[in-house]
């Protein structure tokens, strides 16, 4: 029985490999490195418009539940890097406060700015649970 130990087409394929293998993996890591923070900024806010409007239901009477609504929403925004051309609507329905606020922000996915993801937030918060029952 006879070994063939020169196999020319068989050289070379793993040096290629490992170096897509290596270019895919830092493109996932760029993309992930820059979107994450955007949506847990997202997330976070989404959190504290949920928390402004339940505690803008508390508010005693006499004060105005709509001030104090912005003032804790302006301070999410700038927390959060929320953009300043971002659109913030606080609106009272039925004795409950509404706030809605949309905004878009690019992400950078591919290095070099090849391509960028356009981040839409759009997102309303009202009450929800054993506060609204009456």
């Amino acid at each position: 029985m006879k070994y063939t130990t020169n196999r020319k087409s068989e050289h070379g394929g793993a040096g290629v490999k490992l170096a897509i293998v290596l270019v895919v993996i830092f493109l996932i890591a760029h993309a992930g490195y820059n979107y994450i923070p955007i949506a847990f900024e997202g997330g976070n806010l989404k959190q504290e418009m949920q928390t402004a409007v339940v505690q803008g239901m508390a508010v005693p009477t006499g004060a105005a539940p709509t001030t104090l609504l912005k003032g804790k929403l302006q301070r999410a925004l700038l927390d959060n890097n929320i953009p300043s051309d971002a659109l913030v609507e606080i609106k009272q329905v039925n004795n409950v406060m509404q706030a809605h606020v949309q905004y878009t922000k690019r992400v950078n996915i591919l290095p070099f700015g090849i391509y960028k993801y356009n981040y839409n937030f759009d997102h309303t918060a009202t009450p929800t649970g054993f506060l609204l029952k009456e």
